[in-house]
């Protein structure tokens, strides 16, 4: 599948995982595994816990997304 074919939604790092795997909250409250994208890994794009991202999300298997950019402006406000 295409990433022009996937389904883009912002969300939040939660956690960080081994190997490029993170785990991503959405705004609706759904939690994702998603992976960096190839052009990230090629331009060696740092993502950390916090960070705001942009995730595409196919609409064959919503539960996992593949991490498109990351957004500029620090860390997301934190809840609580």
């Amino acid at each position: 599948m295409a990433r022009d074919d996937l389904a883009q939604v912002d969300g939040v790092i939660m956690d960080v995982l081994a190997g490029g795997n993170f785990t991503v909250k959405l705004p609706s409250g759904q939690t994702i595994s998603a992976k960096l994208s190839g052009r990230m890994r090629k331009f060696h794009i740092r993502v950390i816990l916090g960070d705001r991202v942009t995730v595409g999300v196919s609409p064959y298997d919503p539960t996992h997304g593949l991490i498109l950019h990351r957004h500029k402006g620090g860390a997301a406000p934190t809840e609580g």
